[in-house]
């Protein structure tokens, strides 16, 4: 083979608009670092590395020279070779506007329209947008939704992205969407009635008239260079050699079959979505890689009378395309098996990915869960393979699928095409699957389902079943089907095919991916969905012969998911007393929202390399609790670029005091506590060097005894970290003696991954003089990390600078753990003189942070007959970890505030934090209330159910009066709480729509609906003065404008913008002229931590203080000229020498907290709300999907509605998140499974309720807080517990449908595995069930 006479070895492509030459393209380099390092383009962010957040999405553009055609896709730049990209234009989202240049549509919308918070996801989404409209410039709202199935946002909860798509669709204002029967512009169960007072409120944060309009002709051409190449150049074979790693790109077919004798084992690469994450996350190497990107027969369609022939090498977004097409032009009966892969292709991962990867790929990489070769098998297609030999047919079947030698393709051979057969009458292909999330989620069954009858007498003729997720490839259930021909189609056919199906694809009690009796019931309950499905279309096709299926049955059939979103959200106008130009209590736009969406917000990794920058990574224990023997580090020291390795003994005796002032150390010495634990950290000249050394340290362990795991482990071995915390009121023993009834459960609340989109990121910069070094950190709290930086380095904090200009999402998990990193980075950039980064790779993140802490709630509470709860007793357990960290903090308010918004007259509570084997769980959102304020609910619906009340009778009977007291003896008014419950009882049209619900449940066998209202009462404040203080300090310089700097970091909750608000307000001038350049210890020192609610409180009133201060100086220069200018101000200010610049302070809100007499007053306000959701489950699946949620919420005056509402839906998808799909997995020996968004699912937009209504309740009480504002930050996470109810509610109706009447005991998160297997029928009595203690499983719950 020619390939290094004749080959092309300079790479060439463009990049927004920009001609780009590698002559030395390197493989292993990836699109992503490529932008970021070596073309200095940074908008396009890093979020997981796996093509599983969307943070990294680009367009790539490229032109067919055969049909003539450019196009346009998305694509996952983290997993996209550069050498793939020959003849390629990308363009990034510098590319498609910025505000040096003119801004695009898609940036100016999704800023205006409030879709951006962190603004880290931001670029991602906008190139997704982009890409679907430069495809289809007028999407319908369907195909917006699924251009984002692929990006994930952590802060906003996705509805203003939704309301920005929505202004380019063809139709705006009504949901598309029948949810009722009703539509949402006609009254009744779906109109929302208004407020009962006179107030003013408005219902729109942005307006349209303002956009500029999408002018498709406006935008990048496609380089007229690449498409002449692409006509006239001889196409050459393609060779780029790395280090380590040969690309060959063949152009031809003959090349491509040369290049596969020449290199067997070589793999095809064409999207790299399957062999990239290999390579990445499970370190499998190739020295060669062939890609056939561009040849010919390996893209084609062609159409004959048996079937369809699809080309090997076209994306997955391609295949969708034509089998749509096909179904639209063919006959139904003819397209059974093209429906059924159409319908998975519509939840197959998120667009970007379906449009990298290649058909071809799908297929050849036979994973366990496949969702589309299941049904390729079942519907007898077969493979068209090619080899110098010639051409070979091979059926994909089972054999071919467990890569029986036999069956397989041979190591020369490659796949060209596929066949797709024509299905014939009475033929019938079904697709089925289940995952965690709906859309861009793996499966965890799925299964494929073929049946023929030959003609129309409903005896079974074929008979195909295949499932994937449940073995090591898919199965196939031949000998089942085999049994089942020659029966007739019947209720007795089904219970057969049950058992013998469940008797031959069997799955081990230990099986990887855990959910056994989950998977078993899902074998079964497919298969019953398939019955019911044929009989349907049998019934359908001839009345006469076939019984119609029960009513009740049918609804099962449809589809459980509706896409078309919409929302109503009401907020009070601002004071019509206000000056004009005040922009306080008006929806302000992000401060930073253009430049989120352009990509010119820079984050901490976006920060320029520094000359000499070295770069660091941790080495992590493998062990969960074990003695370290001994650390060989010359392998790892040998590799090239190493430059250093800090170990523990180096650090032996520094240790730094965490959040509550505790003493941590940096590395592990002697003994490791968990897996994840930091050992050393390797210091080298690049990243990739680095990590490649860390994976060469070699430690040697020895495991020690006990290893406590969980919550049990822990109680049983009496691994507490003190002090215990206690609250107890009235006198609960003697209330005993006098209920009607007493009841005890308990309830485990799992933990939660804080999943900020930006991964921990710092930067170490010594200054080369008098021990000075800056620091550049993700961090919420400045102070902590120049404290611990000096307490390693031994240097006074004033000469330690903390810098933070914003964070990528935060949540609590950017304190403790980030302070102990950032000091081993400055030790060794101490040490080496030079510039240190530090940048954690997701897994790597998750596993170190760790999360929200899991709970463990026990209750023995005793009520009388009409629901009123008299005594409480609780018990609240807590995983700690293996540090204190902020653990007995989280507990004290966990036990502060778990009365939520009930008045419990006699009341004891203990809570305790477990020392466990685990990394330490820290600070998350809520900070212990979620997990408290669920175990409380849980034994309010429980109490509900034991008297025969419906759960909001009981929570209205024990809610809190007006004027009443907590149990710490602290005085409340909870006129505001009465009001929201009523509010939302109105609004959300309950009664009805509780009538509506159980219509529906009476008609519905296996689907069921739920409805349930939940309220809140959420304390703000830190119990102590000094937390809450806060400095600020502003400027004025001679042309009139402003600088302001404060104490608080902006990570997307938006105190910079209301900062600036406040300014404006105070000196009566435009936003425009005021400035705030991030946050720093150099400008104002000793700043608390952001976080509590209470950033924007403490700091509004420190920048409040400062303007006032420098208007009273000033106050003479502006009464002698009163229309002057600030210009005219400033200039006669510095010409009488008064200072323009002051500091501003505020003492803290007063607070206290007695734990030994058990009262004090620890919280300034209350913030209150309540939240109804609707929902819908599959009982034979386990899905559910969110209807509706109304949300109504007492946040005082609103300084920025836009901002506020933002929060609260946010902070609710969030707790939607906790409550439901966000999964922890952890091995028997402590391992953490689930470090990846593949792994570990937050909400996605398909998890947004179709309707999301939110409602600011007018003032009714004056807080003395900034500008009579409420701090808000945490407190909607709980209202996601309405999901929670909601699915609890629409369980227990199923249950009590099949007569199961007794206690219902659901733990959280409710899972589709915990919500299927609590709909107790007939299926989960036939799965077979493992004994416990017979086999190890595959996860513990923790």
């Amino acid at each position: 083979m020619a390939e290094a006479v004749h080959a092309a070895t300079e790479l060439l492509f463009y990049v927004n608009g920009h001609k780009v030459i590698e002559k030395n393209a390197d493989p292993e380099v990836m699109l992503l670092p490529y932008l970021r390092k070596k073309l200095r383009l940074t908008g396009t962010k890093y979020g997981c590395g796996g093509g599983g957040c969307g943070a990294c999405t680009v367009m790539i553009s490229q032109y067919n020279p055969i049909t003539k055609k450019i196009r346009h896709y998305p694509a996952n730049a983290c997993l996209l070779p550069i050498c793939s990209l020959y003849g390629a234009a990308v363009t990034t989202v510098e590319g498609i506007g910025s505000t040096h240049t003119r801004i695009h549509p898609v940036q100016e919308r999704i800023a205006k329209c409030h879709g951006t918070q962190c603004g880290f996801c931001t670029p991602g989404m906008v190139m997704s947008i982009y890409a679907l409209l430069r495809n289809h410039p007028e999407p319908s709202l369907d195909q917006l939704t699924d251009a984002l199935g692929g990006n994930l946002c952590r802060c906003t909860g996705y509805r203003p992205i939704i309301d920005a798509c929505k202004t380019f669709c063809k139709t705006t204002g009504c949901c598309q969407s029948k949810e009722n029967g009703i539509c949402c512009l006609d009254q009744g169960i779906n109109g929302l009635p208004g407020f009962e007072e006179e107030d003013k409120t408005s219902a729109k944060l942005f307006s349209e008239d303002e956009f500029l309009p999408l002018d498709p002709t406006q935008e990048l051409i496609f380089p007229p260079e690449l498409m002449v190449m692409a006509e006239k150049q001889p196409q050459r074979i393609r060779v780029f050699g790395g280090d380590r790693m040969k690309w060959i790109s063949p152009v031809s077919l003959k090349e491509l079959l040369e290049a596969k004798v020449k290199y067997p084992q070589a793999p095809l690469v064409m999207g790299n979505t399957s062999v990239g994450p290999e390579v990445k996350f499970k370190g499998v190497f190739h020295p060669v890689i062939i890609s056939p990107d561009r040849i010919e027969e390996l893209c084609v369609v062609n159409h004959t009378c048996n079937g369809l022939t699809i080309g090997a090498g076209l994306s997955l977004a391609q295949v969708k395309d034509i089998l749509a097409d096909v179904i639209l032009k063919l006959p139904e009966e003819k397209t059974q098996t093209h429906r059924a892969l159409l319908k998975h292709l519509g939840t197959l991962a998120g667009s970007q990915i379906r449009s990298m990867a290649s058909l071809g790929g799908h297929i050849m990489s036979r994973h366990l869960d496949s969702d589309l070769n299941p049904l390729l098998a079942v519907g007898n297609c077969t493979l068209n393979l090619l080899s110098k030999e010639g051409e070979r047919q091979v059926p994909l079947n089972e054999q071919f699928l467990r890569k029986s030698p036999k069956a397989d393709l041979k190591p020369e051979e490659i796949l060209i095409s596929v066949n797709i057969p024509y299905s014939r009458k009475w033929e019938f292909v079904s697709a089925f699957r289940q995952a965690q999330r709906q859309q861009n989620a793996l499966a965890i069954v799925n299964s494929g389902m073929r049946v023929f009858f030959g003609e129309g007498e409903g005896i079974i003729r074929e008979l195909s079943i295949y499932y994937g997720g449940v073995g090591p490839t898919t199965i196939y259930a031949k000998n089942s089907c085999q049994k089942l021909i020659g029966r007739p189609w019947n209720e007795k056919m089904l219970d057969v095919a049950c058992r013998l199906v469940l008797d031959e694809v069997s799955l081990p009690g230990s099986a990887p991916g855990g959910r056994v009796e989950f998977k078993r019931t899902l074998i079964v309950s497919f298969l019953f969905k398939f019955y019911l499905e044929v009989s349907q279309i049998l019934k359908r096709m001839d009345p006469v012969h076939y019984p119609s299926l029960a009513d009740k049955y049918e609804s099962v059939l449809e589809d459980i998911h509706s896409k078309h979103h919409w929302s109503i959200l009401k907020y009070q106008d601002a004071d019509p007393r206000q000056l004009p130009k005040d922009p306080v209590g008006h929806p302000i736009m992000h401060l930073s929202g253009i430049n989120h969406a352009t990509g010119e917000s820079i984050y901490c990794d976006d920060m320029p390399a520094v000359d000499q920058e070295l770069f660091l990574t941790f080495v992590t224990s493998s062990r969960a609790h074990a003695k370290i023997v001994s650390i060989d580090l010359s392998e790892a020291l040998s590799v090239s670029g190493v430059v250093d390795i800090i170990t523990g003994k180096e650090l032996d005796g520094i240790t730094v005091l965490n959040y509550v002032g505790e003493t941590e150390t940096l590395l592990a010495t002697d003994e490791v506590l968990c897996v994840g634990h930091l050992v050393c950290a390797v210091i080298a000249e690049s990243e990739v060097q680095a990590r490649r050394a860390a994976k060469r340290v070699k430690i040697v362990y020895q495991d020690l005894e006990p290893l406590i795991l969980t919550i049990e482990d822990a109680i049983q071995h009496n691994s507490f970290f003190e002090p215990v915390k206690k609250l107890e009121y009235g006198n609960v023993d003697e209330a005993f003696k006098e209920v009607d009834q007493i009841l005890e459960g308990e309830i485990h609340v799992g933990g939660q991954e804080h999943f900020y989109m930006e991964t921990q990121s710092m930067l170490a910069v010594p200054k080369g003089e008098d021990q000075e070094m800056d620091l550049y950190v993700s961090s919420q709290f400045p102070k902590l990390i120049q404290q611990a930086v000096a307490l390693t380095l031994k240097i006074p904090a004033n000469k330690i600078m903390c810098h933070v200009r914003r964070v990528g999402g935060a949540f609590g998990g950017k304190i403790s753990k980030t302070s102990i990193m950032a000091a081993v980075t400055a030790f060794a950039a101490h040490k080496q003189g030079r510039a240190v980064r530090c940048i954690l790779e997701r897994g790597e993140d998750i596993l170190i942070t760790a999360g929200r802490h899991p709970y463990l709630g026990k209750y023995k509470v005793g009520f009388m007959n009409d629901g009123r709860v008299l005594a409480l007793d609780m018990e609240q357990y807590s995983n700690g970890g293996s540090t204190l960290d902020e653990s007995v903090l989280v507990l004290e308010m966990g036990v502060l505030k778990m009365d939520n918004a009930y008045k419990f007259p006699n009341l004891r509570c203990w809570a305790r934090a477990c020392r466990t084997n685990l990394p330490s769980n820290t600070a998350f959102r809520g900070f212990g209330f979620p997990q408290a304020g669920l175990i409380t609910e849980s034994c309010i619906t429980e109490v509900a159910a034991k008297c025969g009340l419906s759960p909001e009778k009981v929570r209205t009977i024990n809610m809190y009066k007006e004027i009443d007291q907590t149990p710490y003896k602290q005085e409340i008014n909870t006129k505001s709480l009465i009001q929201c419950w009523r509010e939302c009882l109105a609004m959300s049209s309950y009664s009805l729509r509780k009538e509506a619900v159980e219509k529906f449940n009476a008609e519905n066998y296996w689907k069921k609906k739920g409805l349930a209202i939940v309220p809140l009462k959420y304390p703000v404040g830190l119990g102590t003065v000094p937390l809450s203080q806060a400095a600020a300090l502003v400027h004025i310089y001679l042309d009139g404008s402003v600088l302001v700097t404060h104490g608080g970091i902006e990570m997307g909750q938006g105190v910079h913008t209301k900062m600036i608000q406040v300014v404006s307000r105070e000196l009566r001038m435009p936003m425009s002229n005021v400035h705030l350049r991030g946050t720093s210890t150099e400008t104002v020192p000793n700043a608390n931590v952001s976080g509590a609610s209470v950033v924007a409180d403490g700091n509004g009133m420190a920048v409040k203080d400062a303007c006032q201060t420098l208007l009273k100086r000033l106050e003479p220069i502006i009464s002698k000229n009163p229309r002057g200018t600030w210009k005219d101000w400033a200039e006669a200010a510095f010409a009488e020498s008064i200072s323009l610049s002051a500091t501003g302070y505020f003492r803290g809100y007063e607070a206290n907290m007695d734990w030994e007499k058990g009262e004090g007053h620890p919280f300034e306000y209350f913030v209150f709300g309540a939240a109804c959701s609707e929902v819908e489950i599959d009982c034979l699946t386990g899905d559910h999907k969110n209807i509706r949620t109304d949300i109504v919420m007492d946040i005082g005056c609103s300084i920025n509605p836009a901002v506020d509402i933002g929060q609260i839906e946010g902070a609710f998808i969030q707790g939607m998140g906790l409550y439901t799909t966000e999964e922890l997995n952890y091995s028997p020996q402590g391992v953490l499974y689930t470090r990846g968004p593949n792994q570990y699912k937050i909400p996605a937009i398909c998890d947004v309720p179709t309707e999301l209504h939110v409602s600011l309740l007018p003032l009714s009480q004056k807080p003395n807080t900034l500008y009579s504002s409420k701090g808000l930050g945490e407190s909607g996470v709980f209202l996601g517990c309405s999901v929670f109810f909601a699915i609890h509610n629409a369980v227990r109706a199923a249950r009590q449908e099949r007569g199961l009447f007794g206690p219902l005991k659901l733990n959280s998160p409710l899972t589709p595995e915990k919500i299927r297997m609590a709909c107790e029928d007939k299926f989960t009595k036939m799965i077979p069930r493992d004994e416990p203690g017979s086999y190890i499983p595959w996860n513990i719950l923790i």
